[in-house]
């Protein structure tokens, strides 16, 4: 509709007004022909009209100076949304996604790991010195391949170098499969992460294995068994040699003061995978664990440099507990006193006694030769 009026200066003022009949759709100015496009509402259009009609009595109406507000008042005004975002609504103290800060007795106990500023997770050192007991480092080619294929589920982590990858294809394809996590990095990297020169190429973290009680270990024994007794042997290169040789002739068990140490990276690499073929045998004591043998029928073989009966002349039974010492000082008294059969390795004389692994492989292959 049209709407005509003459102001104090006699000119003619025209309004157009959208009329009330109109689809909703924006009418474009009849003066600029630009406009249009969005549609209003029609409360949104009663409320336009009435007022561009007042405003028109005073001044000349522009195209959009009814959706533009002064400069002055979009200033001092803060945007809707960020009013919003500012005031507190009613309902935002019982909202269950509002983040509330709370001191550390009221918040609710975590794992292990708790989150800290800045996205870092704090790790309990407690927590960190418990996993390094448990876990252990083994390296070596042999020594690493050995433990995958007999127990895989120990790995932990792993390194290798670039050129043994070829000769570890099915490991490396069962870590990305049970997302065990791998690298391969260059001889430094490696170095440092086994904590040795003499790595092989690789190095892995692992789980180490308990020791077997005495009597689960009497439960599932054959008719045929050699158990090793080491009384302080605590050399991790002799320890390898020992398991190295354990596994040639047949000896599965050792008894071990701490089954720890047969589980450390130079004994394992040393072993060249015996140590996949022996297991831990752990007793109250030492002294408990040879009675306990004694109990289930064994016979205790003690060893000596200096006394006792000459191997070559001595019958080895077919179950027995043969017990060594440390090099330097031997078998305790209260050890020694233990033997049913006390043996000695003949020889020159020259030197005091022989390496505890070499005397160990003697032994055994003594053995190995009578009741194989």
């Amino acid at each position: 509709m049209n709407d005509e009026f003459k102001g104090k200066s006699g000119k003619v003022k025209v309004m157009y007004v959208r009329d009330e009949g109109e689809s909703g759709s924006r009418a474009p100015n009849p003066r600029t022909g630009k406009g249009g496009g969005r549609p209003a509402r029609q409360e949104d259009s009663r409320r336009s009209s009435g007022r561009r009609s007042e405003e028109g009595a005073s001044r000349k109406p522009r195209s959009d100076e009814g959706s533009r507000k002064p400069r002055s008042e979009e200033g001092s005004r803060r945007p809707r949304s960020e009013e919003n975002s500012r005031r507190p609504r009613s309902d935002e103290a019982f909202s269950p996604w509002r983040t509330v800060s709370r001191p550390p007795s009221e918040r609710a106990p975590v794992d292990d790991a708790q989150p800290e500023q800045g996205g870092k997770v704090a790790i309990d050192p407690e927590v960190i010195r418990r996993q390094r007991q448990e876990e252990t480092r083994v390296y070596g080619e042999n020594a690493c391949q050995a433990l995958f294929q007999s127990r895989p589920e120990a790995i932990v982590r792993a390194w290798f170098v670039q050129s043994v990858t070829p000769r570890f294809r099915e490991a490396l394809r069962w870590l990305a499969a049970n997302r065990k996590a791998y690298h391969v990095v260059d001889d430094a990297e490696l170095a440092k992460a086994s904590g040795t020169e003499h790595h092989g190429g690789v190095c892995f973290i692992i789980k180490k294995r308990l020791g077997m009680a005495v009597s689960e270990w009497l439960s599932q024994a054959g008719e045929k068994d050699c158990v090793l007794a080491l009384e302080d042997v605590s050399n991790p290169h002799n320890l390898g040699g020992i398991m190295r040789t354990c596994a040639h002739f047949g000896a599965k068990g050792l008894l071990v003061n701490d089954a720890s140490l047969l589980e450390s990276g130079a004994a394992v690499r040393t072993a060249e995978g015996g140590a996949e073929h022996v297991q831990a045998i752990s007793g109250e004591s030492f002294a408990a664990g040879l009675e306990a043998f004694r109990k289930a029928g064994y016979t205790i073989v003690t060893t000596s440099s200096h006394q006792g009966t000459p191997l070559a002349q001595a019958e080895l039974p077919a179950k027995m507990v043969l017990v060594l010492g440390q090099e330097r000082e031997g078998l305790s008294d209260s050890a020694f006193q233990q033997g049913d059969i006390s043996l000695s390795i003949g020889g020159t004389g020259n030197v005091e006694s022989l390496n505890v692994s070499v005397a160990t492989g003697i032994l055994l292959a003594e053995w190995w030769r009578q009741n194989a």
